[in-house]
């Protein structure tokens, strides 16, 4: 089982500027690759406090500079945001820069207010995503490549520079909801899947998957499947319990579940043609109970009690834990420190 940790770089009030932001999440990464993490992953937003990182590359390329072995991924680049030629021009100067430690997230996005803000049409979210994917994925396989579809046109080019790894960087596609899973398991492209969808739901996208992609001929004894889950590790379960409840009493959850966030199309009001299989999600401000997230969705527990989760993940099929130390709360840096190391003391160890 593998490691990492996702840094959302949220910024959960105005008094803390976004470049204090910077330096903690900077300082986590670093706090990471000295504890013997795998990997870590860095997510893209726009227009809104929930993440402030809009170029995920840029901040990559910064965090490739100050460390020498973790993995850096992206969690994940929106795709239908970008030009895809862009993306794959990036991913290649990453990978080169960071001598070959790139991990490639991809994802179509939810975000109403982001897709507004770029003037793009929610409705065609999957549409452009599979297109970009297509020209992103030519570009990094092919030495010559060309392409003329719906939403983009290239010349026959050559992508320069290369990326380290051949024929590109390990990639995943975000993805839960059955369609989506199946879609890419069809094509042998491995999942990584949401943070907000309960056991069940990664279990049955693990299995789905798997099934679809054996039965499109893919290999997948030596494919990894990423999970995301929200991890908290205490000495005792009834600490846990504590820190848990604790967090909820503080935390304004619909802050960063509402209309901003809801997949919604702008000229209907209604939700966007490719997302029915989260409808509701966001605008019920992500309200669940303490009871539900400790038994259905999150990893937490004492270091007994997330052994045996993180165990039924792999179990599930998931060979590695993207793990959210608590990414959309103020969480003072010793505080985290002693978190993310006791962590790496007690859970780590029992999977190598």
């Amino acid at each position: 089982m593998k490691f990492s940790a996702f840094l959302l770089f949220h910024r959960p009030d105005r008094q803390r500027s976004i470049k204090e932001v910077y330096d903690y999440n900077i300082r986590v990464a670093e706090l990471l690759e000295e504890l013997g993490f795998d990997g870590l992953w860095v997510s893209e937003h726009h227009f809104r406090d929930y993440g402030t990182v809009p170029n995920i590359f840029t901040m990559l390329s910064h965090l490739a500079a100050r460390t020498e072995r973790i993995r850096l991924g992206t969690g994940v680049v929106v795709l239908p945001l970008h030009n895809p030629v862009h993306v794959a021009e990036e991913a290649a100067q990453v990978d080169l820069l960071s001598g070959g430690r790139l991990d490639l997230g991809v994802g179509r996005g939810y975000q109403s207010i982001e897709f507004d803000g770029f003037g793009q049409e929610l409705s065609e979210a999957r549409e452009r995503f599979d297109e970009s994917l297509e020209v992103i994925t030519g570009l990094l396989g092919n030495e010559q490549f060309q392409h003329d579809g719906k939403f983009y046109r290239t010349g026959e080019v050559e992508l320069t520079p290369k990326p380290l790894q051949r024929p590109h960087p390990p990639l995943y596609v975000a993805a839960v909801s059955p369609e989506t899973v199946e879609r890419y398991a069809r094509r042998g492209l491995p999942i990584l899947a949401d943070p907000a969808a309960p056991f069940r739901k990664v279990h049955k996208a693990a299995e789905t998957w798997r099934s679809v992609a054996v039965e499109a001929g893919h290999a997948v004894e030596d494919v990894e499947l990423v999970v995301s889950r929200s991890v908290w590790l205490a000495p005792t379960v009834e600490q846990a319990r504590a820190d848990q409840e604790a967090f909820e009493r503080t935390f304004d959850r619909a802050r960063i579940f509402n209309e901003k966030s809801a997949p919604i199309d702008s000229r209907t009001g209604e939700i966007a043609k490719g997302f029915e299989f989260w409808e509701g999600r966001y605008l019920k401000g992500g309200s669940v109970g303490t009871d539900f997230r400790w038994e259905q969705l999150e990893v937490i527990g004492d270091p007994e009690r997330v052994i045996g989760q993180v165990a039924m993940l792999q179990e599930f099929g998931f060979g590695h834990l993207m793990c959210d130390f608590g990414s959309t709360r103020h969480v003072p840096f010793e505080d985290m420190k002693r978190a993310i190391t006791f962590f790496a003391k007690e859970v780590i160890p029992a999977f190598r």
